[in-house]
């Protein structure tokens, strides 16, 4: 085991890819586990076959491809155990082309879609958990942590209570929420072969009037400015109607004194 190479047959399955190559036993495979999260697949063709090139193909698409002639091919996994895990086909290219499918399995790599959701009184909390890792989920149950302990949740347990779960994901709907029952955290979980995972939500429940305190704040807003602006205009009037007065007075004044200047110059002459 040079390199500190671990061998993992009980994490790896071998399974033939079509049914036509079921019967094929030329191929042979192996895995080996570098790090913790990568994996070296190889694929050996023991039967004496022209060989024109290897391809490496996982869900459709083509990871790796060459013209090598060579009758033993290689791919490096990484991102395990999540998004390496999957089912990869080794092909040699010959006359008729040969593969193999290579499962990389791994227990549920299981994921909250957010950490926490937000619902008002009286609607409809939504929560949801996901895994992208293979095999698929094959169970998944959802439980309520409180105070008093953790309860399991069932589509039966109570009428609030939808559980739909397809594949991987799984999504709990919990109807007329209560601020008071259902404001708690909430585990999801799933199980495979190789396994079981879950993760945390937390549900956030908003009181009835939390939708109306924008409003209410603007409402607020406008009464104090309108207030400022009413005291401001009242007691600047007075002020205003005094400095007026005055400002007439002034020239009533010197209209007479310019008068009586004229009149004076008048009787001189």
């Amino acid at each position: 085991m040079g390199l500190g190479l671990l061998l993992l047959p009980a994490v790896l399955a071998l399974l033939c890819g079509r049914e036509a190559e079921c019967t094929d036993p030329d191929i042979m495979t192996n895995a080996v586990y570098m790090t913790e999260n990568t994996m070296i697949l190889t694929c050996n063709l023991s039967a004496n076959s022209f060989v024109s090139g290897h391809r490496w193909l996982k869900g459709g698409k083509v990871l790796k491809e060459d013209k090598d002639t060579s009758n033993i091919m290689t791919y490096n996994v990484s991102g395990l155990p999540e998004e390496g895990s999957g089912q990869y086909i080794c092909e040699f290219l010959t006359t008729p082309n040969v593969s193999k499918v290579v499962n990389v399995s791994v227990s549920p790599q299981v994921h909250h879609y957010k950490a926490t959701e937000h619902g008002n009184e009286g609607d409809t909390g939504v929560l949801t958990c996901k895994s992208s890792s293979f095999p698929p989920v094959t169970d998944w149950s959802w439980y309520i942590v409180s105070p008093n302990g953790v309860e399991a949740i069932g589509n039966g347990s109570s009428d609030r209570y939808v559980i739909k779960s397809s594949g991987n994901q799984t999504v709990l709907r919990i109807h007329n929420l209560d601020i008071e029952n259902d404001q708690h955290d909430y585990t999801c979980n799933g199980t495979n072969e190789l396994g079981a995972k879950g993760d945390v939500v937390h549900l956030h429940v908003r009181s009835r009037l939390a939708a109306l305190w924008p409003f209410l704040g603007i409402v607020g807003e406008v009464v104090v400015l309108v207030t400022i602006i009413f005291i401001y205009e009242k007691r600047r009037k007075p002020d205003e109607v005094c400095e007026d007065e005055d400002s007439a007075t002034g020239a009533l004044k010197s209209n007479s004194g310019a008068n009586h200047d004229t009149l004076r110059q008048r009787n001189s002459n």
